[in-house]
């Protein structure tokens, strides 16, 4: 996969938007661009050319908050799954008590 890096205020534009994405998931293109504080014209520009790569994923969406409406593109990593929340998951202990059974019946 080949990536091309462009330089804005001394550091690499690709490199610091899959960072983000990486630590922050899935957000939406002014997200990204007031985060990292690159105009959004250039960041659309470095956004296609990691989409060409293959490197991110992106959609439309519509979000509302209270009554205002937000679109925009969202984007985040291809193939990246986010891990594992911590803690109990519902039905662990009736999966071990199933499989203790059918040990028990063998």
């Amino acid at each position: 996969m080949l990536i091309i890096d462009v330089m804005f205020n001394g550091k690499c534009m690709s490199e610091n938007i899959l960072k983000y994405l990486r630590t922050q998931g899935e957000q939406l293109d002014a997200d990204i661009s007031k985060a990292l504080k690159i105009p959004k014209v250039q960041l659309e520009k470095q956004l296609s050319e990691l989409l060409t790569a293959g490197a991110i994923i992106c959609c439309h969406v519509t979000r509302f908050s209270g009554e205002k409406k937000i679109e925009g593109m969202s984007y985040r990593l291809s193939a990246h799954v986010p891990p594992r929340a911590p803690g109990r998951k519902p039905g662990g202990k009736a999966k071990a008590a199933a499989a203790t059974e059918d040990a028990d019946e063998d």
